[in-house]
């Protein structure tokens, strides 16, 4: 017979066993294995994993991944995460008893990593205490608190008449080469010193172009708040479908501790075509373009998981800029109209403005916000009439074009709508501030351009810009309160900004009187 120590000892360790189980969920099951069946590209079918649940994560080697997608009465469908040079018919695949998941953690900021989480920068390891499954659930409407509070992004254009909130999913879209990355690009630098924290997810763009990215966010010291992941064009389709859910979760450990994320998912384009060319060698049913019926499913459950979240949950956000590509501006094309449809608006980019030179290139008229005010400073309400003025502009110049005669009222708006789109014009990877933004648009709402030429707008604006100095600090203070501009403010404004642009002004010339 045991001895009571004995006994005692003996009950207690399993007490501990029990507690430990209910804690931490052990599972104690038997190791299942199955076997390769085919190989394809981008995809593998396996027998003999009978237990294998759906998104499960099945192991190939020791670096080498699938999820269990179709899950067939005979055979699974796998997506494979990584090259199957490697692979044949016959190895052994064996079950994880988990789901594909990604670390995440501060220890991710600054770093280039892949969808799988590992560093590709050449820095080192990344040593991480937490993982998150790449598909969770979004936010429920009760966790989530209304979008009222602007994420400037610097670019007049997008800030004055097209506004982006916190928690807001707005959409860019445009042909290729009419510069969608870099207002993603110049809305994370102008992130700097905000509190907001901005996760790159680069979907199967060359290796050539995600590096000139990371070398400006670099050069402009923005790595220093932000995470890159990289899926390159040359990777495998199941690492390109992955990118913008791991990304997103590792955005979502941030919001979930009462920070502010912005995530830009570069493009998802590259993502629906993954996914078609995944669908088709699993075969399943296609639909319209070939692109399988659960399309407009997969970017749903994405962008959900964007919001706002509720004071309960620390109040966190995520906003989201996709980033979709066009052809030949086919706008109402099968996948732009079903993120259309997913996004709280969409910044359109139009070729013939990028090909004149107007950068950068937004049609404003096809451009815009379901957010709109609500998640703009009060201030901007003093340039509530700059789209109305500039959608009249538009109107006129296509009629002015065949030659009709115009009066002077309607000469009149054309100059100043052709003010406007110079004023609008900004180089790239300079954002401006908020008071920067107001002082310039201010002077030009109220006609302080209309008596420079043309081609001396850009000297006046940057006269301006370099002479901020001479406004208060209390006043430029004020343009970022919760209250609208005073009409003493707008007075003081305007008077500094006649006096700048007065050496620009176009001078009467004297009359010369011949002898």
């Amino acid at each position: 017979m045991p001895s009571a120590n004995l006994k005692d000892s003996i009950t207690n360790t399993l007490d501990q066993l029990d507690k430990g189980i209910a804690e931490h969920e052990f599972v104690f099951a038997p190791q299942e294995v199955g076997y390769v069946t085919s190989v394809a590209t981008g995809i593998v079918k396996v027998s003999g994993l009978e237990g294998a649940g759906f998104e499960e994560l099945l192991k190939f080697s020791e670096d080498l991944y699938g999820i269990a997608y179709n899950l067939d009465e005979e055979e699974i469908g796998v997506i494979l995460l990584g090259e199957d040079t490697l692979l044949n018919a016959g190895d052994e695949v064996e079950r994880t008893g988990r789901v594909m998941d990604i670390p995440v953690g501060d220890q991710l900021i600054g770093r280039v990593i892949d969808p799988m989480g590992l560093p590709i920068d050449g820095k080192g390891a990344i040593a991480t205490s937490k993982r998150l499954p790449i598909e969770r659930p979004s936010p429920s409407i009760m966790d989530r608190q209304a979008v009222d509070s602007p994420l400037q992004t610097g670019i007049k254009v997008i800030d004055a008449l097209i506004p982006i909130g916190r928690g807001q999913r707005e959409l860019i879209v445009g042909d290729r080469q009419t510069g969608k990355t870099q207002i993603a690009i110049d809305t994370i630098l102008n992130q700097q010193g905000k509190d907001v924290l901005c996760i790159y997810c680069a979907i199967g763009q060359r290796a050539a172009a995600v590096a000139k990215v990371i070398a400006n966010l670099e050069a402009k010291g923005a790595m220093a708040y932000t995470v890159v992941m990289v899926a390159e064009g040359n990777n495998t389709a199941g690492l390109k479908y992955i990118a913008p859910y791991a990304a997103t979760s590792v955005a979502e450990y941030f919001m979930e501790q009462g920070r502010n994320v912005l995530i830009v998912y570069d493009d998802l384009t590259h993502h629906a075509r993954a996914y078609r060319e995944l669908s088709l060698l699993l075969r399943r049913p296609p639909g319209r373009e070939a692109f399988p019926g659960d399309i407009f499913y997969i970017h749903s459950r994405l962008l959900e998981r964007s919001t706002h979240l509720s004071d309960r949950l620390k109040g966190g956000s995520l906003t989201a800029l996709p980033i979709i590509e066009t052809e030949a501006q086919n706008i109402s094309a099968y996948i732009p109209t079903n993120l259309i449809s997913i996004t709280d608006g969409q910044i359109y980019l139009s070729p013939k403005l990028f090909e004149a030179g107007n950068l950068p290139a937004v049609d404003v008229g096809k451009s815009v916000s379901r957010v709109g005010s609500n998640a703009q400073l009060p201030v901007y309400g003093s340039i509530v009439n700059l789209k109305l003025q500039y959608a009249q502009f538009e109107e006129l110049e296509s009629f002015s074009r065949f030659g009709t005669r115009l009066d002077e009222s309607t000469k009149k708006v054309i100059d100043h709508g052709q003010r406007i789109r110079s004023c609008l014009k900004q180089n790239e990877l300079h954002p401006l501030t908020v008071s920067e933004q107001i002082v310039v648009l201010l002077a030009l709402t109220n006609g302080l351009f209309d008596t420079i030429s043309i081609d001396k707008i850009e000297q006046g604006e940057g006269a301006i810009l370099s002479s901020m100095g001479n406004f208060s600090d209390a006043l430029l203070k004020r343009l970022y309160s919760d209250k609208p501009l005073s009409d003493a403010d707008r007075g003081s404004i305007l008077k500094i900004a006649g006096e700048i642009l007065d050496p620009f002004q176009d001078k009467p010339k004297p009359d010369q009187t011949s002898k």
